[in-house]
């Protein structure tokens, strides 16, 4: 497995020392991640040019992602994405999350005002890679229960991050976590994603209002811009006169992962699948959910998940201010995120797979990213 290396990675401003782990392979890659939020801060890897290439947006000390509003990198919940009006209902009562977001901050987001993303987590290091921990309380964001959230990374010998969750609440509550990483495989100081291509094994989406909130209905990506079934050039109909995109100001919806067989057969050396690990790596089946590449780096990544959705989100908001890594500022369209999740808005739309998690019972998902040049 990869070696691992803790150090300091500057203070809050309320005194708490954060720290930033990196994972290492044989082949040179590093993942790094810090206790804040349980952020991935970058993802270094050889590409065909013989150059290291980071593929992630970050910033270089806490005290920046403090004051980060676009959720970069993190873990985000305890609910990921929206909720309208921030209202859910567990056994017949009403809870009222944090109203945090929309045109008059009327529904709910990623979890509330402070989120999973903007805790300080605890980690250790085990086989694996680093596992995180936080322990969210009961009120936290409006959500019941005690809940405990673990979050696994690990990185293999074949450029597969893995980011593995585990959950238990004392009470019934929402569970629904993600991570919500930037990626611009020309690398994070490139200042737009537009040339690179996306490919995503889905046939439908979840059609959303101006609020990025789904009604409901599930829709057919063929003859529509939201096909993105082949490998597309994201730019290539990002600004189209289409519906979903003039609300969306571009990409940021939930595709619908294809629900087939799982087209991974775990095996030793894939997904840091080790006989001796303890959790279940395999959880159900991992689906692939995404594809894209680079022609100027050469890289690829794939996205596989347990999931039954994918967020595909083209940083139509992200417009610089905060100074990140080797003093880059992100602007618009500088990175692509492929958030694996339940569908937005599911508490208000019944026929959609539910993020219940029931008291006594663990929440279990798994998202394995892998990087690497284009064959």
């Amino acid at each position: 497995m990869a070696m691992i290396k803790k150090e300091a990675f500057g203070k809050l401003s309320d005194g708490r020392a954060v720290e930033l782990y990196t994972l290492r392979n044989t082949k040179g890659t590093e993942a790094k991640i810090t206790t804040y939020g349980a952020r991935l801060v970058s993802w270094r890897v050889m590409g065909p040019q013989a150059k290291f290439v980071d593929v992630v947006l970050g910033y270089a000390d806490a005290a920046a992602y403090e004051k980060d509003d676009t959720s970069m990198g993190g873990i985000v919940g305890r609910h990921a994405n929206r909720i309208a009006g921030g209202k859910v209902v567990l056994n017949g009562k009403e809870y009222q999350l944090d109203l945090n977001t929309g045109s008059k901050m009327q529904n709910h987001i990623h979890g509330g005002f402070q989120g999973f993303h903007d805790r300080l987590w605890t980690a250790e290091e085990v086989y694996e890679g680093v596992k995180l921990t936080y322990h969210a309380k009961d009120g936290e964001g409006g959500y019941p229960g005690n809940m405990t959230v673990s979050v696994l990374y690990s990185l293999s010998n074949d450029n597969e991050l893995s980011i593995s969750y585990e959950a238990t609440c004392d009470q019934d509550t929402i569970c629904n976590l993600t991570n919500h990483t930037y990626f611009n495989l020309d690398g994070f100081e490139s200042p737009s994603i537009l040339d690179q291509k996306i490919q995503l094994f889905a046939d439908t989406y979840t059609w959303a209002d101006e609020e990025s909130l789904p009604d409901g209905r599930i829709m057919e990506v063929a003859g529509t811009p939201m096909d993105l079934r082949e490998p597309t050039r994201i730019g290539e109909h990002i600004d189209e006169d289409f519906d979903e995109l003039r609300m969306g100001k571009g990409y940021d919806h939930n595709w619908i992962i294809r629900d087939e067989k799982p087209v991974v057969e775990m095996k030793p050396g894939m997904f840091g699948y080790d006989p001796h690990c303890p959790l279940d790596y395999l959880q159900g089946g991992l689906k692939k959910a995404a594809y894209a590449e680079s022609d100027k780096t050469g890289l690829t990544l794939i996205c596989y998940t347990t999931q039954p959705g994918v967020q595909f989100y083209t940083g139509n908001f992200l417009c610089g201010g905060i100074k990140g890594k080797n003093g880059v500022e992100f602007p618009y369209r500088s990175g692509f995120c492929l958030e694996t999740q339940f569908y937005p808005n599911s508490p208000a739309n019944p026929s959609f797979p539910q993020p219940i998690l029931k008291k006594g019972e663990t929440f279990k998902a798994q998202t394995v990213y892998v990087l690497w040049p284009k064959e």
